[in-house]
């Protein structure tokens, strides 16, 4: 990505990362990988949580902006 194409927002969605990581998982979980290949996969792992954490905290950022204010009562 150029300086001129960057934002803040990444290129992967949630639900792209989501899938990507259960596949990292089913993977990590059967086995027969060399111990290089499994710590490849825990930090691809680690990276795509952390994506799919900033998807879930910008949706509740914008439902939060979204909900009616609790001070009308």
């Amino acid at each position: 990505m150029s300086n001129t194409e960057q934002t803040d927002e990444p290129t992967t969605t949630y639900e792209q990362a989501r899938e990507e990581l259960a596949d990292v998982v089913r993977r990590l979980e059967a086995g027969g990988l060399t111990l290089e290949e499994s710590l490849a996969l825990w930090e691809r792992g680690e990276e795509l949580a952390t994506l799919c954490q900033h998807w879930l905290d910008r949706a509740r950022e914008r439902l939060a902006a979204a909900a009616p204010a609790d001070d009308e009562d």
